[in-house]
C-alpha cells in the first residue's frame, strides 16, 4: 500500500480533518435529544462503574423482558457524551426495545486499555441488572459509531472468563465507520490526547483478536468518508470471516463520517434497520 505524508495520513485517519465542519452536525442533533429526553422515560446516569463516567442512560421499553440495545458512540476515545445520542433511543423504544445509551473515561484522563474495559464492564452491568428496568438480560446487542464502533468489536473479543457477561446473551452487533486498529491514530494529532504506545495497540487491536461472542454483525461505514478509513470496515469484515462470521457489509453513498449517525434514528434506511434487526435477534 502507498505511503501517505504526514498531510494525507491527517485526512484519511482524523475524521474532523476531513469534514471540517463536524460540529454542525452534532448541533443539528441538539433539538431531537432535547425532544427525546423531554418525551420518554428514562433513568439518567447510572452508574456502572467508579469513574465519573462510568454511566448509562436507560430508555426503558413498555412492555416487561423487553430486549436491550446498547449505544456507544464515537468521538476518537477522547470526546462526546451519552447525552449527544439520546435520539437513537426514539425507534428503540418505539418498537419495545429498552435502549442503554453508554458513557465511558475518555483519553488522555484514562487510556485505551481502560476505555475499552469500561466498555465492557457497562455490558456486564446492563446484563447483570437490567432487569430491574425491564429489560431481558438474556436479549442484549450493542452498537456504536466511530470509536464506539471499535468498543462493540471489544465486547465481541472479551474473555468470558474475566467480562462479567454471558457470551450467549449478545444477540446481535452493528458497527458503523468504526477503527478496529488503533495504529493509524498513533500517527495522527489525536494521538497528543490518546497517548498510544506500541503495548497499547497491540493489546486493543481487535483485528488480531479471535471474537468469542458468535452473534449476527452489520458493518456499515459512509460512500464520502476517506478511502483508508472506509477499508478499516473491510479488513474487520475479512477478520470475522477468518473467524467463522458472516457479516453484512455496506458502504452508504452520499453520507460523511458524521452525519452517518443520523441514520440511527431511521428505521427505514440501513442502519436503522440493521440497529432494529439486532434488537430483535
Amino acid at each position: 500500500m502507498t505511503e501517505l505524508s504526514d498531510a494525507e495520513h491527517e485526512l484519511h485517519y482524523n475524521p474532523q480533518c476531513a469534514v471540517p465542519n463536524f460540529a454542525e452536525y452534532r448541533a443539528a442533533r441538539e433539538p431531537d435529544n432535547a425532544r427525546v429526553r423531554a418525551s420518554l422515560r428514562r433513568v439518567d446516569s447510572v452508574p456502572y462503574g467508579a469513574h465519573r463516567l462510568c454511566t448509562v442512560d436507560i430508555f426503558p421499553a413498555a412492555a416487561e423482558r423487553a430486549p436491550v440495545h446498547v449505544f456507544f458512540h464515537g468521538g476518537y476515545w477522547r470526546g462526546q457524551d451519552k447525552a449527544n445520542f439520546s435520539f437513537i433511543a426514539e425507534p428503540l423504544v418505539a418498537r419495545g426495545v429498552t435502549a442503554v445509551i453508554a458513557n465511558y473515561p475518555l483519553c488522555p484522563e484514562a487510556t485505551l486499555d481502560e476505555v475499552a474495559q469500561a466498555a465492557i464492564d457497562a455490558v456486564a452491568w446492563v446484563h447483570l441488572h437490567i432487569a430491574g428496568h425491564g429489560g431481558d438480560p438474556a436479549r442484549i446487542s450493542v452498537s456504536g459509531h466511530s470509536a464506539g464502533a471499535h468498543l462493540t468489536a471489544e465486547i465481541l473479543a472479551a474473555d468470558p472468563a474475566n467480562s462479567g457477561f454471558d457470551p450467549a446473551a449478545i444477540r446481535g452487533a452493528v458497527m458503523v465507520s468504526g477503527i478496529f486498529d488503533p495504529a493509524p491514530a498513533m500517527r495522527t494529532a489525536v494521538n497528543a490526547d490518546l497517548k498510544l504506545t506500541p503495548e497499547i495497540i497491540a493489546r486493543r487491536n481487535v483485528e488480531a483478536r479471535p471474537p468469542v461472542v458468535r452473534c449476527p454483525v452489520a458493518l456499515l461505514a459512509g460512500g464520502l468518508e476517506p478511502w483508508r478509513w472506509i477499508d478499516q470496515t473491510f479488513q474487520y469484515s475479512h477478520h470475522l470471516r477468518r473467524h467463522g462470521f458472516d457479516p453484512e457489509v455496506h458502504i452508504l453513498p452520499g453520507y460523511n463520517h458524521f452525519d452517518i449517525v443520523t441514520q440511527f434514528a431511521q428505521p427505514e434506511l440501513p442502519i436503522g434497520a440493521a440497529m432494529l434487526e439486532a434488537a430483535r435477534a
